[in-house]
């Protein structure tokens, strides 16, 4: 879980007073899938707030960066909810649970990310507006809504890869999709198909050998074939760079994972 989201940079131990629980927890009532909203990509007006650098949480410093171009890690996702629900992020929104947000030592507030759920290949977009977790084994933390969109809501913790989206830049995947689905919003770009099988155990080997080669996202697309069994494409993107779409397919061939091919979606 999170350390209580921060405002104006100060140290969880200075709010640890305004919280009516004292151990975070998921919602008491279920969710309703249909009133999360996907995150929209907008054009990112940042101010002061949340974005203080560097600043100091538990005796530890951390710089904020000046661009989160390029950005990508691979690590635990954390997830919090209701103790926090309705308090100040670091930037002075509100924090909602039932909605996708997430907190990050480093990244601007605001920013967007892509996180995958690199143990079932869900993807969302996440808007980035608190800061967290202050936790030296986590990476990023998530808002139980986006949790549960990408599968670990009844866990502490999921291994997941985060890779930051300046809007109009880069193609997204839909909030809570399946990587291996047929929702795919493109913006430009193009996918590497590494192979296709009927046995899924086939293709999640295959997918977890390209994800030792390239941080590049990797995902498993489960479609029904004439004769009514299930093929499962392994592909790698979106890739928009002709060089690095090269660079991939030379090192699946020097791996002995055969060619691939592109294919538009």
């Amino acid at each position: 879980m999170s350390s209580p989201p921060q405002s104006s940079g100060s140290a969880p131990v200075a709010n640890a007073g305004r919280y009516s629980i004292s151990q975070d927890r998921a919602p008491s009532a279920p969710m309703n899938t249909a009133l999360i909203r996907d995150v929209e990509l907008k054009p990112l007006n940042r101010g002061r707030a949340g974005n203080r650098s560097p600043y100091t949480v538990n005796g530890k410093q951390y710089q904020v960066m000046a661009s989160e171009e390029g950005f990508q890690q691979t690590g635990l996702a954390s997830w919090y909810g209701e103790k926090f629900h309705g308090h100040l992020t670091s930037n002075g929104e509100i924090f909602d649970m039932y909605q996708v947000s997430a907190a990050h030592t480093g990244l601007p507030i605001p920013s967007y990310a892509r996180v995958t759920n690199l143990e079932n290949q869900r993807s969302i977009i996440v808007r980035v507006n608190d800061r967290g977790p202050f936790h030296n084994d986590r990476i990023i933390d998530l808002s139980y809504a986006a949790a549960y969109k990408l599968g670990f809501s009844d866990q502490g913790t999921a291994l997941v890869h985060v890779e930051s989206i300046i809007p109009g830049q880069q193609n997204v995947i839909l909030a809570g999709s399946p990587a291996g689905s047929d929702t795919v919003a493109s913006t430009g770009g193009r996918y590497l198909q590494a192979g296709a099988f009927s046995d899924l155990r086939a293709a999640e080997r295959l997918s977890g050998r390209l994800r030792e080669l390239t941080s590049r996202p990797v995902f498993i697309r489960s479609v029904q074939a004439r004769d009514s069994q299930q093929l499962h494409r392994v592909r790698v993107g979106p890739i928009v760079d002709a060089q690095e779409i090269q660079r991939i397919t030379d090192m699946m061939m020097a791996a002995d994972l055969g060619q691939p091919y592109m294919v538009d979606e």
